[in-house]
């Protein structure tokens, strides 16, 4: 019986001793994060401050930010923000180059809430807060992604930051990661927060044409699910939040959003898009642009409602983002930033498969090579990133078996 109690004791010394190790693993392993995260938050702010330190009036001038922040400056004077002559006379009092075309924001009117509280700042300052709202929305997206995947132990969490689109909306001053914090928001929070994930959708409607196959996918899921329906009231009330304030403050902003989009020729600008090369076969037929768009719609409902009794938007959602950033007939390449979720699961996915991660590191290098080497966000040179993304979650979530691959090597 001593002997008994004696291994008994034993017995329990040594799962007092793994519980401590495994305490200690744990306090380790969050003093690491805590380290990579503080270091990176201290680069990013040493980055930053150097970057903000040379930025002038004239220099937010040559920015995509200068189109919203000339937007919110009318709004803000109960002008038409999409008055080409004003927004061209605000831009070149600012210190823009007047040899170079106005920008415009061809954002629906749903973007008011966007433009309307830089029409109160010089654009330096209205460009280093929306420099610090852009990089605060990036970091919470990247927490968000880290969280859906179960909190993993990876210097990818940080991917972000080092990821070419959402670093050329960072260059360009553009709106593409508050589109990426509106996807990470939904995935978040639609099975416990259905009506607040439905709001937080309002920031996709920033660039609705990004989304047309995984909204019609989403379309189909509110109307045939509880939550769906949740998802969809705070959706629908929060566009109509907006909308009143675009009402507010211009009551005839539809329509004049209407005539820019006619007269502005955004279809006829060269984009780096697979939709928009089609025009090569018929330069004046702009319908030719929406096809794939069209087509990929069209996919997506049938794709949706096949699988519609398991569906899952951390994995078909995210094909039909990456499908919607390829058929799209207007883009660039900071628009991408909303892929980041899909690029990140595809990681993690490729890791628990045992996948190689080089494939992805050379895309993403080379993405980052090319705009390092100042190639242009309208050049064509950026037509691949698009499909590469896409060609690199379908590897890494084992939809490409490793034999072809190893066949194709």
């Amino acid at each position: 019986m001593q002997k008994r109690g004696e291994f008994a004791i034993v017995g329990m010394e040594g799962m007092l001793e793994d519980i401590a190790g495994e305490k200690k693993h744990r306090l380790k392993k969050r003093v690491r994060v805590l380290a990579a995260a503080l270091l990176t938050l201290a680069g990013a702010a040493v980055l930053l401050t150097v970057y903000i330190a040379g930025i002038s009036d004239s220099n937010a001038a040559e920015r995509d930010f200068i189109s919203y922040w000339a937007a919110g400056h009318l709004l803000a004077h109960g002008q038409n923000p999409y008055d080409f002559q004003a927004v061209r006379a605000l831009e070149i009092a600012a210190g823009r180059d007047p040899s170079e075309p106005a920008l415009m924001m061809r954002n629906p009117p749903v973007a008011f809430f966007m433009a309307l509280p830089l029409g109160w700042s010089r654009p330096k300052a209205g460009l280093i807060a929306w420099l610090f709202v852009l990089i605060g929305a990036l970091g919470a997206a990247s927490y968000l992604i880290w969280r859906l995947n179960g909190r993993p132990d990876s210097l990818f969490n940080y991917f972000g930051f080092g990821f070419a689109p959402a670093l050329a909306c960072l260059m360009a001053g553009q709106c593409g990661i508050l589109l990426l914090l509106g996807v990470a928001l939904f995935l978040f929070l639609y099975r416990d927060r259905p009506f607040v994930a439905g709001a937080a959708l309002l920031l996709c409607a920033l660039k609705p044409h990004f989304f047309a196959p995984f909204g019609m996918a989403l379309a189909l899921w509110c109307v045939t699910t509880k939550k769906g329906l949740r998802v969809l009231a705070g959706f629908c009330i929060a566009l109509m939040g907006s909308c009143l304030l675009a009402y507010a403050v211009d009551a005839h902003a539809w329509g004049q959003y209407s005539q820019m989009i006619r007269a502005g020729g955004a279809l006829n600008e060269v984009v780096p898009r697979l939709s928009a090369e089609l025009r090569l076969l018929d330069p004046q037929a702009v319908w030719i642009q929406f096809v794939p768009e069209t087509a990929a719609c069209v996919w997506a409902i049938w794709y949706f409602w096949t699988r519609r009794a398991a569906w899952n938007w951390m994995d078909q959602g995210l094909l039909l983002l990456l499908l919607g950033a390829i058929c799209t007939p207007y883009g660039f390449l900071p628009d991408e930033s909303l892929l980041l979720p899909a690029i990140l699961v595809g990681v993690y996915r490729s890791m628990a498969l045992k996948r190689l991660l080089w494939p992805l590191r050379v895309l993403a290098g080379a993405a980052l090579l090319e705009l390092g080497m100042g190639a242009a966000i309208v050049s064509r040179s950026y037509l691949w990133t698009a499909p590469a993304w896409l060609c690199w979650y379908l590897y890494a979530t084992g939809r490409f078996p490793r034999q072809a691959i190893a066949a194709g090597d």
